[in-house]
């Protein structure tokens, strides 16, 4: 080893359907320092296409990302789509490692509707408990403990195609993971809250309820930012560009605000779809927190963890007055996401960084995987 080895920085890749960002960070003891970002818009990076010459496109405008950033490293980490992904949380005894695998395949066919044969699988424990019938029968000391596994399956097409990719554009893929990991270890970090993600890209919403964190649920909707686009452009007979720029001006304020009342009705009916998946992912985690704690019954526990706040991210996240307007509709704090909050980088970075944060949250997060 070189006397004078420089710390390793690693690569986070959030390969999206219509943009493409990067970001380095360097290992500067055990904190993730900024070296570089990049990013590019795409109105289609074709990442829901399977054929050769897409995967080779995408492969090129990566490559080409990268040496207009200037990364200085080969080391990457990058997310599966959401809406390609089954994950899944599933209580199963207490056992050995052994016949584990076997018990997660086994219930894995119960959440996953595609064949196994078809799929990769990969699981985490991320809690342990005890029953309470069992504590009355056999005693503390005697209880079976069962434990709380955390499945995810993806198709092994996928992530083919996702390796394919790296390999064309010459960077060493040391891990995939679900977007839900990335968001949490940038927006969330090493507390305990639970906390919603609310990751707004251009053509789709995800949203995912992180407990302790760990993702606990994840959902995905196709409405996004060109979504409110579309439907302004179309409202009111004008280009997209024309749209986009209205839809930044304007916002979602109120007419009593002196607002376009035909623009903000417009983007106020585009992302109703998204606040009804919102409120259904609140009740949804509610309700089996619910049955869940009734089958645990944990010492001292007598009521679900409420989720504390929202935190967007994503280029739709940047939408004027949108965190306002979430947080009245369903009465919780909502904020927008600082995925730099635990990265050291230039204070003169600070104005630009801030802009594009929201838009950048996965791809930081998926470069801090090796670091935290």
């Amino acid at each position: 080893m070189p006397l004078f080895s420089s710390p390793p920085s690693y690569l986070g890749v959030d390969l999206g359907t219509s943009s493409l960002k990067v970001v380095e960070l360097k290992n500067e003891r055990g904190k993730p320092r900024l070296v570089t970002y990049g990013f590019t818009n795409e109105t289609d990076l074709l990442i829901r296409s399977d054929s050769q010459g897409d995967v080779e496109k995408t492969a090129i405008l990566l490559r080409q990302v990268c040496d207009k950033a200037r990364v200085t490293t080969s080391k990457a980490i990058t997310a599966l789509p959401t809406f390609s992904v089954f994950s899944s949380t599933i209580n199963l005894p207490a056992m050995s490692k052994k016949d584990l695998e076997g018990a997660v395949k086994w219930e894995a066919r119960k959440v996953i509707p595609l064949p196994l044969d078809d799929m990769i699988l990969d699981w985490k424990i991320i809690d342990e408990f005890q029953e309470e019938s069992a504590l009355k029968l056999a005693g503390p000391a005697e209880a079976k403990k069962n434990i709380k596994v955390f499945l995810t399956g993806a198709p092994k097409r996928l992530v083919e195609k996702y390796t394919d990719i790296f390999k064309i554009a010459g960077l060493n893929l040391l891990s995939l993971e679900i977007e839900a990991f990335a968001l949490s270890r940038s927006l969330v970090g090493a507390s305990q809250a639970t906390v919603m993600l609310v990751n707004m890209g251009a053509v789709t919403t995800n949203i995912s309820v992180i407990v302790k964190g760990m993702p606990y649920l994840n959902r995905s909707i196709d409405v996004g930012g060109s979504t409110v686009t579309r439907a302004i452009s179309n409202s009111l007979n004008i280009s997209m560009e024309r749209a986009e720029q209205f839809k930044h001006d304007i916002g979602i304020i109120s007419v009593r605000q002196g607002g376009p009342e035909e623009i903000l009705k417009t983007i106020e009916a585009t992302i109703a779809p998204v606040v009804n998946e919102i409120k259904y992912t609140l009740n949804l985690y509610h309700n089996q927190r619910l049955r869940e704690i009734e089958l645990e019954k944990k010492a001292g526990e007598q009521a679900p963890e409420v989720v504390e706040k929202v935190i967007l991210s994503g280029g739709m996240a940047l939408l004027p007055y949108l965190p306002e307007y979430l947080s009245k509709i369903l009465d919780t704090r909502v904020y927008i996401g600082d995925p730099w909050s635990r990265v050291i980088y230039p204070e003169e970075l600070k104005p630009v960084l801030d802009e594009i944060g929201p838009k950048f949250a996965a791809a930081v997060g998926l470069a801090m995987r090796e670091i935290e």
